[in-house]
């Protein structure tokens, strides 16, 4: 394998951006794709994202821009994904280049809605990418602290060890230490659910709830994720590691959260549209709760026991009042 491999961000949003930073900080050139013309103009003028993490300066003679998503993936070895798994597919339905050659990590925390299949079981499935070129980056790591170059720890998982520590070490740098993994469903399920549980807590922040219960909400979401993580892929994990718990805790305390933020909105009497509207970022787990019940439930007998799950589905998607789904949920928790 070439010993200096070609990596690609496909996305603009603040996880891309700092994904982008990262990678800058050891390779010589990166390509970023991102759909805004002005945005891209942007940062060729003025060095950095205009909508998402501005404090942010690039060395633009490290990037290879284009809103034209074949342009960057063509010439690429390594590609990431940081696109809302929502808008997955309406990016992807513009690529023209085959990405079964590919290697594909994946830094979106959700399920693909076209195919209720988290991301690297969708690329696998739809484009033929086998699963020893699928890895997955993971945190706990918000990216606003990657801007602040504040220390930050990231999970970098792949079933290929050479691919996942490739990886880790153009993604490191001072202020970010990786580990790598070789549990890529786990991880990305975990990464997904853990956005759920923020909007749990959230939701309870709103009502008025307090540490407290946050901390045996917390306790009881891992519990939960483990449940249901096993139910899909069972395999030997510690589930208090940190690409598990500790991506959960600082999804569910953290205020730069988009997840846990959306969850306050909505205890504070916010609808989901209005909430959604005011915020300037996707939260991703509105579209993960509905693919984790539904999956849950097509287990039938055999499914998870998620009480947290089936509360924030109540909220979002049956419309259910926050503070009496909050109330029976309080029964359930210990």
């Amino acid at each position: 394998m070439n010993t200096q491999p070609t990596f690609a961000v496909i996305g603009g949003g603040s996880w891309a951006t700092a994904i982008v930073k990262m990678l800058t900080e050891n390779l010589l050139e990166v390509g970023w794709y991102m759909r805004s013309v002005y945005a891209l103009e942007h940062i060729k003028n003025a060095k950095h994202n205009p909508n998402y993490l501005s404090s942010v300066e690039f060395h633009t003679e490290k990037l290879r821009l284009s809103n034209t998503m074949d342009d960057i993936v063509a010439d690429a070895d390594y590609v990431i994904f940081a696109i809302p798994s929502a808008f997955l597919q309406d990016e992807l339905d513009k690529l023209t280049v085959p990405l079964k050659d590919k290697i594909i990590f994946s830094a979106i925390k959700g399920i693909v809605p076209e195919s209720s299949l988290i991301v690297g079981e969708h690329f696998h499935e739809k484009y033929g990418v086998p699963f020893h070129n699928i890895g997955v980056i993971t945190g706990p790591c918000h990216a606003e602290e990657v801007a602040l170059e504040r220390l930050s720890y990231l999970t970098i998982a792949c079933s290929d060890p050479e691919k996942a520590n490739i990886v880790a070490k153009n993604l490191s740098s001072h202020y970010i230490k990786c580990t790598t993994s070789d549990d890529i469903i786990g991880t990305e399920y975990a990464a997904m659910l853990k956005n759920i549980f923020a909007i749990a807590a959230g939701v309870a922040h709103g009502l008025g709830y307090g540490d407290n219960f946050q901390s045996v909400l917390m306790s009881n979401s891992i519990r939960e994720m483990k449940r249901f993580v096993k139910k899909v892929h069972k395999m030997k994990r510690n589930i208090n590691s940190s690409a598990y718990l500790g991506d959960l805790l600082v999804t569910g305390y953290s205020l730069f959260s988009r997840n846990r933020t959306f969850g306050t909105m909505i205890g504070k009497g916010y609808t989901v549209k209005s909430a959604q509207l005011e915020m300037n970022m996707i939260a991703e787990g509105y579209y993960a709760v509905k693919s984790a019940y539904e999956l849950n439930e097509a287990k039938g007998k055999k499914k998870a026991k998620t009480p947290i799950i089936n509360a924030v589905y109540d909220i979002l998607y049956q419309h259910k009042e926050p503070k009496e789904v909050l109330r029976l949920l309080s029964d359930k928790l210990d």
